[in-house]
């Protein structure tokens, strides 16, 4: 886990202007930056993103964030990756709370991290400008129906048909990193190892470079253009390259996912630059592997409809069983995954080209949802009109249920399969032993609903989350004075209190908001107002926070005057306190040049 004091610091010292002028082309438009918003369609920029508060806001679909949601939301990152990416750019090296690692260690390996990104950039340029002189490979692409256009942005190449062709590139042959990034094979001539030769592993191949979510090549995928063996071939796993991870073309088809609303996921890099080419960019593939979680989670990360293409033979088959498998922990009630089954003579591309695009998306309008394709895999071949075939159904359905996560979506399942296999929800639930079973609890009795903040109290709170620095002018006598005149916010109110005044001097609006992600959903209607107002003068603010800080004072002296009062102040200590109270209440207002009541 990562210190929320590195978030801060990191947070001050990256730039989100420039963070976001990576992706979105930004205008400057007053004391902010304006653009198109990366997150929906727009003709108009609605988009802005302020310097002063290091956030991001868009009047139009209400997206916001600090620079590192911005590359959670925009590259399909998880949090700690999105944090390594700002870090490295600002030469910072990320502390982990459970990694013993000594910094010298963790230096050396985002070093040599960085050592392997260069060999595979430089040989990525190389295979590319090989590629402009690779007669056989042009004609391969062009008989494919492939454009330069289309080659050109996802920059494919070609290895010439030589043994040691990187040498052209890498003066030093013998470089540790060619090995260790996969791009050159070290083997021993002899098992004692005392003659050794190193060559190239791509030879003679069209190279289909291979990007992580930040547009860095990371490994190749090389296809033979003759009927050689293997058709394809792959970079081996790397530091910088895990198969079961990344997911081809992800990075060129972003902006087209979010445009078409579902991602396309197909079986090969052919497929995914073919599918672009003929008005389908919104498709990416996995890499000579079985889909992973992984590589659902990062696709849920782009889009809330995912539809795997896979060809209608067996092995087709076969993959879109463990593509389901996959899906499974990610299923939930906000998502539409689905699967798509071409016949069996074609894959995408193929049909495509024969049957028309308006034919390949009507194929994909008529998807087969994930709750059928499971159903369809639970009955299999199994005879449902005998009590052991409805047995069998539900052996194969037990571990795929569990693999859900509670939700609607899985009690519409288990309906189903109940329905298939003459039992109840109630009873699959139970016999399955899923966790939060939902067929079979009790309602829980409605919890009394938390009023919104209002008022004084709302007032410092929205103070407070934009301007956090102010948490040094709330004593304690401030904060009881609050709690008392809004007890239902108490506890939300110290929270935020606690976090700004630990952060310190230093803190500001988009730090404050990464340290209130563990809080939940509280504030996030509150950081979106404050996100789409303009920047305030911050003496007027905190002014503004001094004088709401005094009329909540002024206010719980006199609730608390008020008891007093209706207890008739009975006795000597209880007049005392009323006097104290009175003078005290007058000193308040004279501060806020209020004139005392006589």
């Amino acid at each position: 886990m990562i210190p929320q004091s590195f978030i801060q610091d990191l947070l001050n010292r990256v730039d989100i202007v420039d963070v976001v002028g990576r992706y979105v082309q930004l205008k400057k438009g007053g004391a902010n930056f304006m653009g198109l918003c990366p997150f929906h369609n727009e003709k108009s920029p609605s988009f802005t993103v302020s310097p002063t508060k290091q956030f991001y806001h868009c009047f139009g679909c209400g997206a916001h964030g600090t620079a590192i949601s911005f590359l959670i939301e925009y590259s399909g990152m998880g949090f700690v990756e999105a944090v390594k990416d700002l870090a490295q750019n600002v030469g910072m090296v990320v502390p982990e709370r459970e990694d013993n690692i000594p910094l010298a260690q963790r230096q050396e390996k985002q070093a040599k991290s960085m050592a392997l990104s260069d060999v595979m950039s430089r040989a990525n340029d190389f295979y590319r400008q090989q590629l402009r002189a690779a007669q056989p490979a042009i004609a391969y692409l062009k008989g494919r129906g492939l454009t330069g256009e289309i080659a050109a942005r996802f920059g494919l190449g070609y290895s010439p048909d030589e043994w040691d062709s990187l040498r052209q590139v890498f003066g030093d042959y013998e470089n540790e990193a060619l090995v260790e990034s996969g791009l050159v094979i070290d083997k021993s001539a002899d098992e004692g190892g005392g003659h050794r030769k190193r060559y190239d592993r791509f030879r003679g191949r069209v190279m289909f470079p291979i990007r992580n979510t930040k547009g860095q090549v990371i490994g190749f995928g090389g296809r033979v253009m003759d009927g050689g063996e293997p058709k394809y071939l792959n970079s081996p796993e790397t530091p910088l390259f895990q198969k079961g991870s990344e997911l081809y073309g992800l990075f060129e088809a972003r902006q087209a996912i979010r445009e078409a609303g579902y991602a396309l996921v197909t079986e090969g890099y052919m497929d995914v630059v073919a599918l672009a080419q003929l008005g389908f960019p919104q498709a990416v593939a996995t890499l000579g592997t079985a889909c992973t979680p992984i590589h659902v989670q990062k696709l849920l990360r782009q889009t809330d409809q995912v539809i795997f293409s896979f060809d209608g033979d067996n092995a087709g088959r076969r993959a879109a069983r463990r593509a389901l498998e996959a899906c499974l922990p990610h299923a939930s009630d906000n998502k539409t995954i689905k699967f798509l089954f071409l016949p069996k003579e074609h894959d995408p591309d193929s049909y495509v080209r024969e049957m028309g695009a308006p034919a390949f998306e009507e194929q994909i309008r008529e998807a087969m949802p994930l709750s059928q394709f499971l159903l369809k895999e639970i009955i299999g071949e199994n005879d449902l009109r005998t009590s052991e075939g409805r047995a069998h159904a539900q052996f194969a359905a037990k571990p795929m249920l569990q693999a859900l996560p509670a939700s609607s979506l899985r009690l519409q399942i288990v309906r189903s399969v109940a329905q298939a296999t003459q039992s109840t929800p109630a009873e699959l639930e139970a016999l399955f032993e899923l966790e939060k079973p939902v067929a079979r609890v009790k309602a829980a009795p409605p919890r009394a609903k938390r009023t919104a903040p209002a008022g004084l109290e709302r007032q410092i709170m929205r103070l407070l989350v934009a301007h956090p620095q102010l948490g040094a002018e709330l004593d304690a006598e401030a904060l009881q004075a609050v709690a008392s005149i809004a007890p239902d916010r108490a506890e939300m109110l110290a929270h935020l209190v606690g976090v700004a005044q630990s952060m310190g001097e230093q803190a500001n609006f988009a730090s404050l908001v990464e340290h209130l992600r563990e809080a939940g959903p509280e504030f996030d209607s509150m950081i979106a107002e404050i996100a789409s107002e303009t920047e305030s003068e911050f003496d007027a603010v905190r002014a503004e926070m001094l004088g709401a800080i005094r009329q909540s004072k002024i206010r719980a002296i006199e609730e608390e005057m008020q008891a007093l009062v209706t207890s008739n102040l009975r006795t000597e200590d209880e007049r005392n306190r009323y006097r104290e109270l009175m003078q005290h209440k007058e000193v308040l207002k004279r501060q806020t040049g209020v004139a005392v009541a006589s």
